[in-house]
């Protein structure tokens, strides 16, 4: 194996449904890939440092190589899977061990064995002691060593591990694993077939995400670490949302409740909007979602190049946005197009910006003086109109952000609409929600 730079790249390939995303999450430690019992939920590349024995690597899944029968895209996936093993160090070449190698497969592994790299024949679920005979017909391909696991059960996997490790080279201080963990996090959300990975493309500088105009295309939530200006950023790709009510199959409904876990553990959400039809009703539920979570939120209007300029100012579109989702008027609005990649690179500066006032913090003082000038213009009321004495302000929390004013009684929600906005405006808060609280103390 060649002196690294990076790590080495060891690649999963096989056909759909043989456990590849088990695997994966397996010798990760973590689930990274989604599992799903329906072949074709792996559709990108899906690709997470790893550490194998002491040993450090990159590791990727693929794609079902053949795709399903069912699958529209598996000419465009099964050459994302070959284009990962042609780059791959090492090859993890998988089969099912319930069933014979298909025709087709042993196909596939004469060609893999044409690309001169190690290859590890691994034929899964092989449930346990007593049942690896039934991995006795794979070694007619050819290859000397067969392993015989079940990456679900764990069983044979130190066996697995042991054989990949002794291939793996030493680490040294030129070997780069990309930071995962330090890397800003941004769930890129939306609806169906607004440019989610287009614009994930467009940043990366390759199309490492599979597009298509097919609806649906992305299925399983996908992460790609990318570099700017030295900071890492994560780009979780993720499954469009809508409601389960106009979901095709058990897969979509898998994808969107993996994109709604997303929402939860990114550090910015960047909600990407449709320029050609925008806010539709789904955009505003999934703004809703934005909006609960307390994330810090970017909104990308994608597909800006389909606008005709001479009909409408940009100013006129973000007021329009605003107007519309109006619980979300905090977060900015970006004019992109992932086709020509006008302004797509701004998504990540103001990423870090709206994370920045996520976790910004006011001192005690500068917030009382700024409650004191407010309160004196325009007084405290209730929800029935009586007035409200507050006699302070503290900063509970962040992520998001969170106030508490000492008084009785609750706010009306017009005058704390207004205050909210105030404050905002004082402190600098851009791109994040605010919350406050009215407590007796």
């Amino acid at each position: 194996m060649r002196a690294h730079a990076s790590p080495p790249r060891l690649v999963i390939i096989g056909f759909p449904n043989v456990g590849k995303s088990t695997l994966f999450n397996r010798l990760l430690g973590k689930r990274k890939a989604l599992i799903h019992s329906l072949p074709g939920m792996t559709r990108d590349i899906v690709s997470a440092p790893c550490v194998i024995e002491g040993k450090p690597c990159l590791l990727v899944d693929t794609g079902g190589i053949f795709g399903a029968a069912d699958e529209p895209l598996s000419a465009a996936v099964r050459e994302k899977a070959w284009a990962a093993a042609r780059e791959a160090d090492a090859i993890l070449f998988m089969l099912d061990g319930k069933r014979g190698a298909a025709p087709a497969e042993e196909e596939l592994y004469r060609d893999l064995k044409k690309l001169g790299k190690p290859l590890f024949l691994v034929v899964n679920k092989i449930d346990g002691p007593g049942r690896e005979h039934e991995a006795a017909e794979f070694h007619r391909l050819g290859e000397e060593r067969v392993f015989a696991i079940s990456a679900e059960h764990k069983f044979n996997m130190d066996v697995l591990i042991d054989a990949v490790a002794a291939i793996l080279p030493e680490a040294d201080s030129q070997t780069a694993i990309p930071a995962e963990a330090s890397a800003l996090r941004l769930a890129v959300i939306g609806r169906i077939n607004v440019g989610k990975s287009s614009l994930i493309n467009r940043l990366c500088g390759e199309d490492r995400l599979l597009v298509s105009e097919v609806p649906g295309t992305t299925r399983d939530s996908t992460d790609t670490l990318i570099s700017r200006n030295g900071r890492m950023f994560c780009l979780v790709d993720t499954a469009g949302i809508r409601k389960f009510a106009g979901t095709r199959d058990d897969r979509e409904k898998a994808g969107i409740l993996r994109a709604k876990r997303n929402i939860r553990d990114a550090d910015v959400l960047v909600l990407v909007l449709d320029a050609t039809e925008f806010p539709t009703r789904q955009d505003a539920h999934i703004a809703h979602l934005a909006a609960e979570s307390g994330k810090p939120l970017v909104l990308a209007l994608n597909k800006w190049d389909l606008v005709d300029k001479t009909l409408v100012r940009p100013a006129d579109i973000r007021a329009h946005v605003h107007s519309r989702l109006e619980f979300v008027s905090y977060a900015p609005v970006l004019l992109v197009s992932a086709k020509s990649g006008q302004r797509v690179v701004k998504i990540l500066d103001e990423a870090l910006k709206a994370r920045a006032s996520g976790e910004a913090r006011v001192d005690t003082a500068r917030l009382n003086r700024f409650l004191s000038r407010f309160t004196e213009v325009h007084p405290p009321r209730s929800k029935n109109g009586t007035p409200i004495k507050i006699k302070y302000m503290t900063q509970a929390d962040i992520l998001p952000p969170t106030f508490i004013l000492s008084g009785r009684g609750s706010l009306a929600p017009a005058y704390e609409k207004h205050f909210l906005s105030r404050l905002r405006e004082e402190f600098g808060f851009t791109g994040t929600p605010l919350r406050l609280f009215l407590k007796k103390r």
